[in-house]
Formats: structure tokens, sequence, C-alpha cells
């Protein structure tokens, strides 16, 4: 006898980057930060009183969202919403917004999780596909259909571009359900869609703590909508979905989000010496505003690569999907780490 649901029983489930267990390597597969988040975070956790957790975590985290309506210019915390990282985020938007047998949009190739998450709900994935040199189609409002979510990652991943605000605004204003922009690598890019809260009633920007603010361990994400939509979809997360001490750490680097910056600021210096240094070895590069890069290697195939650069000690991701199997996705790491990886790539493609 089966007990499971059918839709489960036929689906994949979203595969997470390689974490290594059996060596150590120079890990540029997971667009983690390289650097250690803002050391207030490590002060806020050594005075924190222990014997608290004994006790269940505030359910509706109100200090970190009044720090987080604060720090990015929303009229209060009623338009902000946690999550246990921005995958928890995006569950409760398809539990919200998506109806079983419902639809919800996608671009393709972008973020592996929005079509498992549609499988999760019984619902189905439309996939929007982007142009061949993977920029949003001008008619993606009408490509979604009659889906009631549309998730789109700005900048995208794997490829790692960004789509112009006046085509957001487009989207936002042509599609009839809720536009997510999942924007996880907003502070390496030169721009964000927050400003589109107050122009339209269907927008949440969704962000993460793992990437800038170097918190990928704590799990924790922030989503802004109108209040409307903050309340309905505090209905559907889990009671206490995010912890204590996650709540704690969060509002720390919020208070500090200057180093966040900073260290933002040098991840994209040493993003633009990577980019020249691969061009140099005859590889394609597409445009990036994210923390890694999307790269065609020269020479040699890609998933061969992967695996000479692994003999090596370095991990990066590998897709084995239609439009980005040529490449392969890299993390920026440190300036020291980024030099080794391309000693390695001119003893293998130079």
């Amino acid at each position: 006898m089966n007990f499971v649901r059918k839709n489960i029983a036929v689906m994949d489930g979203y595969v997470p980057g390689e974490q290594p267990r059996d060596r150590t390597y120079v890990k540029l597969n997971t667009n983690e930060n390289p650097y250690p988040p803002t050391p207030r975070v490590l002060e806020a956790l050594r005075h924190f009183d222990f014997t608290r957790l004994r006790l269940y975590p505030d359910p509706v985290f109100l200090k970190l969202r009044e720090t987080a309506a604060k720090t990015y210019g929303l009229p209060g915390a009623d338009w902000v919403l946690a999550g246990n990282g921005s995958d928890d985020l995006l569950t409760i938007a398809v539990r919200t917004f998506v109806d079983q047998g419902g639809k919800l949009a996608h671009p393709d190739p972008s973020y592996s999780l929005y079509p498992v998450l549609a499988g999760l709900q019984g619902a189905t994935a439309v996939a929007v596909p982007l142009t061949a040199d993977f920029a949003l189609p001008e008619d993606a409002a009408a490509l979604a259909g009659d889906a009631t979510l549309f998730f789109i990652a700005r900048p995208n991943a794997p490829t790692a571009n960004s789509f112009p605000i006046d085509q957001m605004r487009k989207l936002c204003a042509e599609f009839r359900g809720i536009v997510w922009i999942d924007e996880a690598y907003a502070d390496f890019a030169e721009d964000n869609c927050l400003a589109l809260l107050r122009e339209f009633p269907n927008v949440v920007v969704s962000r993460t703590f793992s990437k800038s603010f170097s918190l990928a361990g704590a799990r924790l994400g922030l989503a802004f909508a109108r209040p409307e939509l903050i309340g309905e979809m505090m209905k559907v997360k889990d009671s206490y979905n995010v912890n204590m001490l996650t709540q704690l750490a969060g509002t720390a680097a919020l208070e500090d989000v200057e180093h966040m910056r900073q260290t933002a600021a040098r991840i994209c210096i040493t993003r633009t010496q990577v980019v020249g240094e691969l061009q140099a070895l005859g590889c394609t590069v597409c445009p990036s505003e994210a923390n890694f890069l999307l790269v065609k290697p020269s020479r040699l195939p890609a998933e061969a690569v992967l695996k000479e650069l692994r003999s090596r000690g370095f991990l990066v991701r590998w897709f084995n999907l239609p439009r980005v199997r040529d490449y392969l996705r890299i993390t920026i790491g440190t300036e020291e780490e980024m030099a080794g990886f391309i000693a390695a790539m001119k003893e293998i493609v130079g």
C-alpha cells in the first residue's frame, strides 16, 4: 500500500549544494559569504541569558521586524515578515497564494526550488523562458497565464544577471497575481525593488541573511509587503518559525548594516577582478550583479572542469539542465581563495 501523496511520489526533491564532510575544500559552490558577520552578532550572543532557551521565542519576532522596518525605510513592523531562511518564506507564499491544483510561475532557468514548491502544493509550475542572453521577456506576464503567484529572482540565480527596474514595474502592473521578487543577492546589485512596494499592492520583496549578512548557518529571511498581505501570511507560518538566537543575531546584524555593505563591496571588487582573469583565459562570463559568476569554460566541457577543480580542492556548482549545462556557477570567495581558484583554472584551461 502506498501511503504517499501522488504528487510527492512522482516529484524530485530540491537538492542543496554539496556540504563536504570527507575533506577540506575551498567552497565556491553555495554562494555563502566568505567573511564573518558583524562582531555585534557575537557580542549579542555573548550577553544572551541562555536560561531563556527553556522558553518559546517571540512568535511574531517584533523587535526583529521593527529593526528591519527602520533599516529598510518601511512604515512599520506590519510591513515585515520573518522566516527560517528565505526558503521558508517562499513556502509560506505558496501556501498563502496558490491553491492545490493552481499554478505558480517562475523564469527558466532560475532557482530550482520554485517548481519543487509547486509540486509540494499539488500545483503546476509555469516556466517562463528567459531569452537567449537570460533576459526577462517583455511578455512575461502573458506567458505566466493564469498563475496566481510569480516568483522572480532579481538578480537571478544561477544566471547572476538582473532585470531592469522598468521591466519589473511592467510585470507588476500586468500580472494579476502576486509578484514575489526574490532579492537574495540584492546587496551585490546596482539597485533593488523595494520602492515597488508602495506602487503596487501585489508585490512582495524578500531578502536573505545567508549571503550579504554572512548568517547562512542561522537561517533567517525577511519578506516585505503591504500589511494586508503580511497579515495573511502570518496566518500560514509555523507558530515559532524563527528561533530565539536567530532573532537576536538578525537584529544585531541589522543594527550594523554598514558592516554588511562594506563586506558586499569587497566581494564586488573581487568579482570584477575574477571576471577579467577568467576572460583572459578565454572563458565566457555572464554579466553578474550577484556574489557569484556563471562561467562557460574554454577548451573543456563544464562538467570536466568541475571534476578537475574538485581534484584540486575547489568546489563549484554545475547544473545538468538544458540551458545552463555548459556553464559553472562560481561563488566569489576571499581574495586569497579566488587567487588559488584562478591558478587552478590556468592549469586546467589556460
